[in-house]
């Protein structure tokens, strides 16, 4: 058994999530998410979607890029 760097729980189910150069092992999506995803720039949640990107700052939608004083906000999804 693992055990889970967010909550500490011990499960037989655990997984690891790598993002970049760094991995960790978790005991659900939702200890992932809080751990790992990208937080807005703006409003500070979690992404756990595409998100926004303007000038290598990460929002969660093309509201909080504008409301950041972007006005041209790009999604991530290739075309």
């Amino acid at each position: 058994m693992a055990t889970c760097e967010t909550c500490g729980n011990e499960y037989d189910k655990t997984f690891t999530v790598t993002r970049g150069d760094r991995s960790a092992t978790f005991d659900s999506f939702e200890c992932a998410i809080s751990a790992m995803a990208p937080e807005c720039s703006h409003c500070g949640c979690r992404i756990i979607g595409h998100g926004v990107e303007v000038e290598e700052v990460i929002f969660c939608c093309a509201h909080c890029a504008g409301a950041a004083g972007h006005s041209e906000p790009v999604d991530r999804v290739a075309r």
